[in-house]
This record gives C-alpha cells, sequence and structure tokens, in this order.
C-alpha cells in the first residue's frame, strides 16, 4: 500500500493542537504563562513542505492551535468551555497561527493564504465551489493555503466538530490524493498502548474496515478530536478517494520519509481511486435542477475523450438553476448523456450558447470559469 504515496501529488496536512502549542501548557487543563505556540515545531514542518513544493507536490495545511494560543494571550487561565469565550479565544489566536506560518514559510520563499472555512461554506454548493475554485487557484499559484474552522463565527449547531473533519471535508473538496493526519500519538493501534503493553501499531488497512471501530479512543483536552475521529476522519476523506496516514508529528523529517515510503504510522487506503471515487459520490447526491442540450461536437468529446463542458458546445438550456446545482446534460434526442454541477446560473448560461470560452468576460462582465461544467463535477451516465 505505501508504494501507492509516490504517485500522490496533492496532499492536506493536518496538525493537531497538541503538536502546534508549546509544552509549557502542560496537561491542557491549565495555561502556563509560556509562549502558547511552538514556533520551532512550526517552522521544521514549514521546512518539510518547502520541500515537497519543490519535488513538485501542491499542500494543504489544517492548522489547529487558534483557542489554545488565543487563551493563552488573553491570559485566561484555562482552556474556555463556553462558546463565546472559544470564539473570542480563536479570534485572538488565529493572528497568531497564521503570522507564525507565514513568518515560517518566508524563509523558504513561499508564500502562504489564510483561509477560515466555516459549515456553511462546504454544505452550500455555490459556496463549496467558490471555496474549491479559491483552493486550486491558489495552489496553481504556488502558494500554501492555512485552513482552519472560522471559530469566531461558529455556532454550536452549525460546527464543523474538529479540524479532523475539516482536514477530511477539505480533502474532498480538492480532490486530494492523500491527507497526512499529524497527532501525538504513532497511529491507530490494535489496543490502548497506555494501558496494554502487548499493543501493535496496524500499519496498514483499508479506511472503511469495520473491524478498526473497537480500536479508537478517546481525544486529549487540548483538540477536540481523538483516534475515534481520525478514523472517522479517514471514511470521510476516502469518499473522494482520498488515503489517509496518521502518524506521529514529532518524528524528525516525517513528511519527506512518508512520501519515501517509510513505515511510520497507519496508512489507511481509500477502495477507490479519486477520480473514480469523487464521481461515485457526486453521482449518489445530484438532485436535477435544468438541463443543458449540447450539439454532437460536445457529446462525442464528453463520451470519449473525458473533457469539461464548455459553452460553445451548448445549444439551449431549461430549467431555473444557480451555480453549483446540478443539471442534466442532453444530446439533440433528449438522451441524457451526463450531469453536472454547473459553474454559472441559468441566466448566465443562456447568454453563453455556442459561444467561444475567451467571450465570457465580455458577455456577462467578469471572468468566471472556462468550463460550464468543469470534467472532475461530471458524471457520465451508464
Amino acid at each position: 500500500m505505501r508504494e501507492k504515496i509516490a504517485a500522490c501529488r496533492t496532499w492536506v496536512v493536518k496538525i493537531g493542537s497538541s503538536l502546534l502549542t508549546d509544552a509549557g501548557l502542560g496537561n491542557g487543563t491549565s495555561l502556563s504563562p509560556g509562549p502558547g505556540l511552538d514556533r520551532e515545531a512550526i517552522a521544521g514542518w514549514a521546512a518539510q513542505i518547502a520541500r515537497l513544493r519543490e519535488a513538485g507536490l501542491k499542500l494543504v495545511i489544517v492548522s489547529s492551535g487558534a483557542v489554545a494560543e488565543g487563551a493563552n494571550r488573553l491570559g485566561l487561565g484555562a482552556m474556555p468551555r463556553e462558546l463565546r469565550l472559544q470564539a473570542a479565544a480563536a479570534a485572538v489566536g488565529q493572528m497568531g497561527v497564521i503570522e507564525a506560518w507565514e513568518s515560517c514559510f518566508s524563509k523558504h520563499g513561499v508564500r502562504t493564504a489564510q483561509i477560515l472555512l466555516s459549515h456553511e461554506d462546504l454544505s452550500n454548493r455555490t459556496r463549496y465551489l467558490n471555496a474549491r475554485s479559491t483552493l486550486t487557484s491558489l495552489l496553481k499559484l504556488g502558494a500554501v493555503p492555512v485552513i482552519n474552522e472560522n471559530d469566531s463565527v461558529a455556532t454550536e449547531e452549525l460546527c464543523l466538530g474538529d479540524n479532523d473533519n475539516l482536514a477530511a471535508l477539505v480533502s474532498n473538496l480538492i480532490n486530494a490524493d492523500v491527507m497526512v493526519n499529524l497527532t501525538d500519538q504513532d497511529g491507530l493501534f490494535s489496543a490502548d498502548p497506555r494501558k496494554n503493553e502487548e499493543a501493535t501499531l496496524i500499519g496498514n488497512a483499508r479506511a472503511g474496515d469495520p473491524a478498526l471501530d473497537r480500536l479508537a479512543g478517546a481525544g486529549g483536552s487540548l483538540g477536540r478530536g481523538g483516534m475515534i475521529t481520525k478514523l472517522s476522519a479517514a471514511r470521510l476523506a476516502a469518499r473522494s478517494g482520498t488515503h489517509t496516514i496518521i502518524a506521529n508529528g514529532r518524528e524528525a523529517d516525517l513528511l519527506p520519509r512518508l512520501r519515501e515510503g517509510a513505515e511510520i504510522g497507519s496508512w489507511l487506503s481509500a477502495e477507490n481511486e479519486p477520480v473514480t471515487a469523487r464521481k461515485q459520490w457526486l453521482a449518489g447526491q445530484l438532485t436535477l435542477k435544468g438541463s443543458l442540450m449540447l450539439d454532437a461536437g460536445a457529446v462525442r468529446v464528453l463520451r470519449s475523450q473525458g473533457k469539461s463542458l464548455l459553452a460553445v458546445g451548448i445549444t439551449a438550456t431549461e430549467g431555473s438553476y444557480r451555480r453549483g446545482e446540478v443539471v442534466a446534460c442532453l444530446d439533440a434526442s433528449g438522451t441524457e448523456i451526463a450531469r453536472g454541477m454547473v459553474n454559472y446560473d441559468s441566466g448566465e448560461v443562456a447568454k453563453l450558447l455556442g459561444q467561444d470560452s475567451s467571450r465570457i468576460a465580455d458577455l456577462l462582465g467578469y471572468a468566471g470559469e472556462e468550463e460550464i461544467i468543469h470534467r472532475d463535477n461530471l458524471v457520465l451516465a451508464c
């Protein structure tokens, strides 16, 4: 299974609070007047990620630590339990988190970008596509996005839960090849190694294996998640074909060694390859909002070449739909040949019928995506 990582070009790296915050925080229930963030550790990960970028990989960081850093800066004396205090601490602490990443990456000539996501950003189709477009653009431009949940405005009802879950959703969002979940434990064990000396590391397994459920335990006090949430996140990421590695973030030179196939941590493999799995995931939740009639050339391109749908091949549109909603793609006889999420609403598509993509900005007044439906968001009919 580890041989697959050589082909993984897009990584999501999630780093937990227990690794990002200084050891001076003690057991997490009482905050000492230490510096909060462990900048030396952050500098180490930045150096590793910079090396992987030089090798041609695209990486996204999901970074915890905002609440703990904010609580330390505000002198709260303990990790806040009330949602309003957590939000306030997150708002203050996020400044420190992003400043630390920016400072460490700048030493390697790498630009960073801050992205704060909420539940609504990932559940609303339009905002989902906007977030995907922004992240893919940042990766193409060579920046390293640093992502966290927007804790300062999150509500208890609409909270993503923890950054394990967020990392999995981001993996789905950008169709990542692998999610590396860094923690303060060596991986998933056959039993709790703190209580059982005979516990052994699960080096390789399928993310969907139900036998893994009994192996996960509870989390620590600095973070919201434990091994059970990491297993759940691995399964969520696997829906779009993303493999997961759970490993100890304190291992020296960890990320480059993982890329070389080192037997470190637990590798939880997805059942299917990313593109196939993502389209299966999309196909299972598509509700049609309209339809597009295509000419023979567009039908041929979609069926035989696996390309995106461009405006030049669309002859008519029916129904009222918005960006991010799903429409059917029909041939001249009215037979559905595909369906997918559109990048424009129905009124805009009507203006673009049969037009070359180079005219989009002139016709709509803004430069949007070249594709009406990107191939990653398009599923061919059986």
